[in-house]
């Protein structure tokens, strides 16, 4: 096949060309590939007078090998010493990435921030993330940029110390959910005056007002949740119901 890599067979019809003296683009004719692949092929395994099938079909594979890196095996989960199964901790690690990543999350966003969930500390740094993970340090900054425009990560600075600590907030979700509230707030703003331009007579615009109508009970079983928690915690919110007037 022109472009592939030579076969044993096609090896062996260029050591025969060579054997009856035929040149690179006659052999080449015979394989129906380029005379410049016949000449790469035989300068590169001894030339003319030496090459044979079997051995460049031999140093071909020797190649290959040396130029395929190396898999760095897996770094082990971490032990601190709690008792924790290392292994069934990266699985979980592993399938609440996979968990995150059908929520919506970029792959790599995932991958930081379930590596941060299951840190005690919640916490870590540039350089651990990239060690734990095996990225790139560019792609670490990626992610913990998108994460913390959705305010799901936070960076701090240990006073006398240069690198940043990217922190996950033990109220991740409640931030999650306040700001599935505001989307929503704005969804029925918006589906409201689509109902009253289309006019609600219309199929479409019937359509609007059911949409309004659903995202308005949505809202309210949302604000009677985060109002449970806010009790059930007894803390006051930074941002709270008050923020979200149901119209």
């Amino acid at each position: 096949m022109p472009g592939g890599r030579l076969t044993d067979e096609e090896r062996r019809t260029i050591a025969e060309g060579l054997a009856e003296g035929l040149g690179y683009g006659g052999i080449g004719r015979r394989l129906g590939r380029p005379a410049s692949t016949v000449l790469r092929e035989v300068t590169r395994n001894g030339g003319p007078e030496d090459y044979r099938a079997d051995q460049a079909q031999e140093s071909t594979r020797d190649r290959a090998r040396r130029r395929r890196p190396e898999r760095p095996p897996e770094p082990a989960a971490p032990d601190d010493g709690d008792g924790r199964d290392p292994r069934q901790l990266r699985e979980f690690e592993e399938f609440f990435t996979a968990l995150l990543e059908r929520q919506g999350l970029p792959r790599m966003a995932a991958r930081v921030l379930a590596c941060l969930c299951v840190a005690d500390s919640g916490a870590a740094t540039a350089a651990e993330l990239v060690g734990r993970l095996r990225v790139s340090p560019a792609s670490v900054s990626s992610a913990v940029n998108f994460l913390e425009q959705q305010g799901m990560v936070r960076r701090e600075r240990t006073p006398g110390e240069r690198r940043e600590r990217y922190v996950m907030g033990d109220d991740i979700w409640l931030r999650s959910a306040l700001a599935a509230l505001r989307m929503n707030e704005e969804l029925i703003a918006a589906t409201r005056r689509g109902a009253e331009v289309l006019g609600p007579a219309t199929p479409a615009g019937a359509r609007f007002d059911a949409s309004a109508e659903f995202l308005l009970l949505m809202s309210e079983a949302l604000h009677l949740v985060l109002e449970r928690w806010n009790g059930r915690r007894g803390e006051e919110w930074e941002v709270g119901p008050a923020d979200f007037p149901l119209r």
